[in-house]
């Protein structure tokens, strides 16, 4: 099961907000023990990003944004600026598997904790940097968040409503696509090198920019300009190289409509009792997508005349693909997405019932368990002028009793 496919690997988190939280979680939920390290007191910034939030007995409250991306892991926290708390840190990753952090190219270097320090105490440590710009070039030094990235990787300048229509402009996405795209390429970027150090006992520093990821996602649409030179543009909920593929409206709704060749399209106009597939303009898909002016009043008037529920049970009777655009009401009540069990529930000691999103790389009923995400945990070194740094081994390993953070399964992915 790839719920245990990570088991033995040790994770040390300094990531926050999303994209290096999201790439731990993927490890945590493969298995991995992942060991977040927050800022004394605040934490990650996402915990304060509501609301709405969840309000835990002792009256700590955790925002929903900061649930979303650290299921599975354990918390201390620890300001890495003081000696004893910096030495602390360096114990775990002297055996880590893995590091992850994003903070910006330069600072970690000044508590010796980059890569180049940290490989001399454990050179099979894979260490993973996500920053906006990456660890070379003009804008290395450069902070940025993953809405700068969805405009300047180009996404939105073609995500809106047609340039002329009401309401027209550039328009991010509903999610932060880049920072979640951006923690998927990290985890496959992670596991690859897990797989190679197998082979040559090596850990390695990975680099991934944000900006990287947003100019790769661009798929399709950065080939489009590629090949043919001219810039993609607005053109609202069609497809720039499908057609008909957008949104429609019926007498008591939308639907989504989604022909993907030309036999889907024969089929959805005999359905239709039309015969526009016969039409030289609107035969092939080329064709369709250049007359999609002509084309597109044509299915509107004909769509308007069905009730949704009514056209969805006809389209599926003919294999012409189509959806709803649900709610999250209604996408937590899809009979598919309970079957999936895509809902999980999990109890928490300090915030109680939580519902939590299943990931998709693991099936459910995996006989690991879930884990919530954390609460704030306790800090890594209690010390005083007059004493000397206290592990809190017992503290921690009391919080959570599947995590040991003075031994390790020894145990590799090799």
């Amino acid at each position: 099961m790839l719920a245990n496919a990570l088991d033995g690997v040790r994770v040390v988190d300094l990531s926050r907000i999303l994209a290096g939280p999201w790439c731990t979680q993927n490890l945590a939920d493969l298995g991995a023990h992942v060991l977040k390290i927050e800022r004394p007191e605040s934490g990650d910034d996402t915990r304060s990003w509501g609301p709405p939030f969840v309000t835990g007995r002792s009256g700590e409250q955790v925002a929903a944004y900061f649930l979303s991306c650290n299921r599975g892991k354990q918390s201390v926290t620890l300001d890495f600026a003081r000696e004893a708390e910096r030495a602390w840190l360096l114990r775990q990753i002297e055996d880590a598997d893995v590091l992850v952090e994003n903070y910006k190219v330069g600072t970690l270097a000044r508590y010796g904790l980059d890569y180049a320090a940290l490989a001399k105490i454990n050179p099979r440590l894979v260490y993973l940097s996500v920053t906006g710009f990456g660890q070379s070039g003009p804008f290395a030094h450069k902070p940025g968040y993953d809405y700068i990235f969805q405009g300047m990787g180009g996404l939105m300048s073609y995500t809106g409503l047609a340039d002329g229509d009401a309401g027209a402009g550039p328009l991010r996405t509903g999610v932060a696509v880049v920072d979640l795209m951006t923690g998927m390429y990290a985890t496959s970027a992670v596991l690859a090198a897990l797989v190679q150090r197998g082979r040559t006992g090596q850990g390695q520093h990975l680099d991934i920019a944000l900006l990287d990821v947003s100019v790769a996602m661009n798929a399709n649409q950065g080939a489009n300009y590629l090949v043919s030179g001219e810039n993609p543009e607005r053109i609202g909920n069609t497809h720039p190289n499908l057609a008909p593929y957008e949104v429609f409206e019926c007498s008591d709704g939308y639907i989504i409509l989604a022909i993907g060749n030309d036999t889907q399209f024969a089929a959805f106009c005999k359905l239709m009792g039309t015969d526009w597939y016969q039409r030289p303009q609107f035969a092939t898909n080329a064709g369709r997508l250049t007359h999609l002016p002509e084309l597109r009043p044509l299915l509107r008037a004909v769509l308007k005349q069905w009730r949704a529920a009514e056209l969805g049970s006809a389209l599926d009777a003919n294999g012409i693909s189509w959806g709803n655009i649900n709610s999250m009401e209604q996408v937590f009540q899809h009979p598919q997405v309970v079957h999936r069990q895509m809902l999980q529930t999990v109890e928490h000691p300090e915030l109680g019932t939580l519902k939590l999103v299943r990931n998709p790389m693991v099936q459910p009923g995996a006989h690991k368990p879930v884990t919530p995400p954390p609460t704030l945990g306790p800090a890594a070194v209690k010390a005083t002028s007059q004493s000397q740094p206290a592990s809190i081994h017992d503290r921690v390993t009391a919080l959570s009793p599947n995590l040991n953070l003075s031994s390790r399964n020894t145990g590799d992915i090799e």
